[in-house]
């Protein structure tokens, strides 16, 4: 699982010590441009250079191997995404004599495709369109075509290609939602996303896999043939095994994770890597498993999330998107997380819920603060700041599970954005003054517990029969499972053991910060609404968590009074034990949910409290945000490795540089992904 971003806390730094900006940092350019709704960001990874000659050239590799499979996770958000991109990026390269008014629509455009991997919205789901006209770009596309663009092919013409995506780009009623859950509706037919055939069912999908017939859940879309549903599993094949789909793809991953071994860190690290080679190979979940068992027990500083993972887009929940990620520990940084994941048994005994969904940890989690080198997919150009991984449950249940903050993003995030935000929205001065002294270490450790106690934590009953509490929460335990780990991080915001760790110094300061946390949570829960457009109801699952909190402590509790005043609409918390207690009891009420996998009670929860938005707030919230012009998210221009060769040209060490051009590095992305091996 990872915790997402939404600009609508503050931006947390871990603060151990005082260390003072260096000249170079000050003079560090971060903020590099605005793209309509998107700020772009370049990311630094300060400690790189200190890396082993081994350890920068075994990074090279991974990183080689994530671009590699960059392309799955465009297709997967839409069937027609790469053909779409071809087109744009090839009229952006061949530009000349196309009217710079509609050269700069085009521009943006494309820039906001890179951004969210694909023409849908990363968190409102919604398809955004040029905004120019399909004529428009018909004729750009002839005059790029006549500057040497490579627009049609033998077996369609450019016209012909153009009027077969004409709806696809343009019309933004054709296909409007990546992924919809609304209630009532055909969850697959109402998503664009490319995991299922477009002429298949919701029912009949359902239907098909009580039958028994879904082998590959996580990776594997569905289609239609001859009237029977067959999983398209996504695999490279082994000579025994036939190719499946991505089967390219994958292979150009497998051939650049085979260079990275002989400069894995040890035995260990290089079987985790041969046993995902392999089940890239096999497509087979079994070898999967044994990958994450194997890499959750991996402690190398190098490391990284390679795969189809995060399972958000899938409005049943199931397939996992393409992501990677290359990270190294920030050594310094880590002292907190470790501390904290070494009293995740005081925290997990001390859980509002039943005593029978509690669980025995055998083994102190593994929690990392890290710098991130370069993400893709699902993790990159948008970027969390947390994640926790394995996500199956029997995995974190009998073998644990790893947890890193992003620090890096975390520091990107926090030397591009002020706090405009929070002045307007918050309910008093005392808020704002607590939010400018505490902002920073309450979101640390929110996020801290939220990934490594949070999702850590709990186990599933015995009812489930060994089974993921996921495969009886279709479509609605992603929202879950982040409000229990948002909700684990509340319940624990004021508890003395925070001051053991190291996050407060005394009693005084661990009030301030657990305060400051539940302000934190009223205030993302309704200025997050400035984000959805003129949207009635939230998709994204972290967002329907946000607010599932703030309206049920709103409607289920006297804790926090809602105020007018000269017209504005201000949330103050009065009582901040009672919100505690409001926590405690959906938390627990959370945690049966899973555990029982009770699909009627998850439903009932989500659709009442984080499903549909109060659309007066929301246009008073986006009036006054729009006052303030912030951007509504970051998409990071990521660093990028270059090889040092000998003359014999054998890599004798790895630079690492900052391209500082959002354009200059998703072109170079897509001309990889076309010459790669």
């Amino acid at each position: 699982m990872k915790y997402l971003h939404l600009l609508s806390y503050t931006i947390l730094i871990f603060t151990i010590g005082c260390k003072k900006s260096t000249n170079m940092e000050e003079q560090r350019i971060y903020k590099l441009e605005r793209v309509g709704p998107a700020q772009v960001v370049q990311l630094y990874s300060d400690g790189f250079e200190q890396l082993t000659t081994k350890e920068k050239i075994f990074a090279y590799y991974l990183y080689l191997a994530g671009l590699a499979g960059r392309d799955i996770a465009i297709d997967q958000h839409h069937r027609n995404a790469l053909e779409v991109r071809e087109l744009f990026e090839q009229v952006y390269l061949y530009q000349s004599g196309i009217e710079k008014n509609i050269i700069d629509k085009i521009t943006k455009y494309l820039k906001l495709f890179w951004i969210n991997n694909g023409f849908y919205d990363n968190l409102t789901s919604k398809k955004f369109v040029p905004e120019i006209t399909f004529e428009d770009f018909k004729n750009a596309c002839t005059i790029a075509e006549k500057n040497g663009a490579k627009l049609g092919s033998s077996e369609e013409n450019l016209i012909t290609k153009l009027n077969r995506l004409k709806e696809v780009i343009f019309n933004p009623d054709f296909e409007p939602q990546m992924t919809n859950k609304t209630p009532n509706i055909d969850w697959i037919q109402e998503s664009a996303v490319n995991f299922y055939d477009r002429n298949i069912t919701y029912q009949e999908v359902e239907k098909w896999v009580k039958a028994g017939n879904e082998k590959n859940p996580l990776n594997s879309k569905i289609v239609k043939e001859n009237g029977r549903l067959l999983e398209k599993i996504w695999r490279a094949g082994d000579g025994k095994i036939p190719e499946g789909m991505y089967s390219n793809y994958l292979k150009n991953v497998i051939y650049y994770l085979e260079q990275a071994i002989p400069y894995a860190a040890n035995e260990h690290q290089a079987k985790t890597i041969s046993l995902l080679i392999n089940y890239f190979k096999t497509g087979n979940l079994e070898d999967f498993r044994k990958f994450n068992i194997n890499w959750v027990k991996d402690t190398a500083n190098v490391d990284f999330i390679l795969g189809f993972i995060e399972v958000y887009l899938d409005p049943r929940g199931q397939k996992g998107e393409w992501e990677s990620s290359v990270f190294f520990t920030n050594l310094e940084q880590t002292k907190l997380m470790n501390n904290l994941a070494k009293y995740a048994q005081y925290f997990e005994d001390r859980a509002p819920w039943q005593d029978i969904y509690k669980k025995k940890i055998d083994k102190t989690p593994i929690a990392n603060v890290i710098n991130v080198i370069a993400s893709t997919g699902g993790a990159g150009p948008i970027s969390p700041i947390g994640i926790n991984l394995p996500n199956e449950q029997f995995i974190r249940e009998q073998y644990g599970s790893k947890s890193v903050l992003l620090h890096n993003i975390v520091e990107a995030y926090e030397k591009s954005t002020g706090l405009e935000l929070v002045k307007e929205f918050a309910a008093d001065e005392y808020e704002i003054q607590l939010q400018e002294k505490y902002g920073s270490i309450a979101d640390n450790l929110h996020t801290a517990m939220h990934e490594v106690i949070g999702h850590g934590s709990g186990k599933a009953s015995e009812k489930l029969g060994g089974k993921d509490p996921s495969d009886f929460l279709p479509g609605y335990y992603n929202t879950l499972e982040e409000t229990r780990a948002d909700l684990v991080a509340l319940w624990y915001a004021f508890d003395d053991k925070i001051i053991d760790i190291g996050y407060a110094k005394d009693g005084e300061e661990l009030r301030h910060i657990g305060e400051t946390m539940y302000q934190q949570t009223i205030r993302a829960g309704f200025t997050q609404l400035r984000r959805i457009g003129n949207s009635d109801q939230l998709e994204e699952d972290h967002m329907k968590n946000r607010q599932l909190i703030f309206n049920y402590i709103l409607n289920n509790s006297n804790a926090v009074k809602s105020e007018k005043r000269n017209g504005k609409t201000f949330f103050k918390i009065i009582d901040y034990q009672q919100m505690r207690e409001t926590v405690g009891k959906l938390l627990s009420e959370v945690m049966r949910i899973k555990a029982e996998g009770d699909i009627e009670a998850a439903r009932k929860l989500i659709d009442t409290y984080g499903l549909k938005v109060d659309t007066k707030l929301r246009d008073e919230v986006q009036s006054r945000a729009n006052k303030l012009d912030l951007p509504l998210y970051t998409g990071f221009v990521m660093p990028e490795l270059e090889p040092v060769l000998d003359p014999e040209s054998k890599i004798v060490d790895v630079k690492i540089t900052y391209p500082m051009d959002l354009a200059k590095q998703m072109l170079k992305y897509s001309k990889f992904s076309r010459t790669v091996r």
